[in-house]
């Protein structure tokens, strides 16, 4: 589904990704760790079409992301890609409901389809309740759950989550990945989580690490 063949990135003369390939399966989940710095976020980046290698190959359900530009990047992004990251993201002038149904919005779904999308997220996320809360009412995790709720709208192939646990204390964190596990589980969902957190990286279906440029399986805790 996702795969990346010799991945290289440098910045300012240093080469920070060297040769990344791997391949991503429909339903897989997989985790990256690495040390602080390792360049893990810009991987993520890269896999996710927020940036560009200067080379290698990257396709995702058979379509060069590296060829694409503009409109035909942003339109392939908004079907095929979510994202979840450290902080939640969401607008504060909106509820979380109107937050979660913009990708959908700008999509080619109609609106009826896309509030009862949402409507489906946030009862399968447990925060139904908070529907037509503004984000600053509502707790981190119920945030961020919110924040998967907009990454999953578009039932897009692939979700890219960097350090989503990181800004939630140890309680919330556990029901974050409860919740993702659930997801790859029940809805066969892919994903790709970097992370420091090693109980949500045990729950993956996979392990990589990420050192010195160089990516490779990592061990089991």
């Amino acid at each position: 589904m996702l795969v990346a063949k010799a991945i290289c990135k440098s910045y300012h003369g240093d080469e920070i990704l060297k040769q990344i390939t791997l391949s991503i399966h429909p339903g897989e989940m997989v985790a990256i760790m690495g040390p602080s710095g390792a360049g893990k976020t810009t991987l993520l980046h890269l896999l996710s079409t927020l940036d560009k290698p200067d080379s290698g190959a990257l396709t995702l359900d058979g379509t060069d992301l590296t060829k694409l530009e503009g409109n035909a990047l942003a339109t392939f992004r908004n079907k095929k890609i979510g994202f979840v990251f450290q902080f939640h993201n969401l607008l504060p002038e909106f509820t979380l409901f109107e937050n979660i149904c913009i990708p959908g919005y700008i999509g080619t779904c109609a609106k009826k389809e896309v509030a009862q999308k949402a409507d489906d997220l946030l009862s399968l996320l447990g925060i139904s309740h908070r529907k037509n809360h503004l984000p600053e009412v509502v707790s981190g995790g119920e945030r961020q759950r919110a924040a998967v709720a907009r990454a999953l709208i578009n039932s897009p192939s692939i979700v890219f989550a960097d350090e989503p646990s990181g800004n939630l204390d140890s309680k919330n964190a556990e029901v974050l990945h409860a919740l993702f596990l659930a997801l790859s589980k029940q809805l066969k969902q892919t994903f790709v989580l970097v992370t420091h957190n090693q109980s949500l990286a045990a729950i993956a279906d996979s392990m990589l690490l990420l050192k010195d440029g160089i990516l490779q399986p990592a061990s089991r805790f």
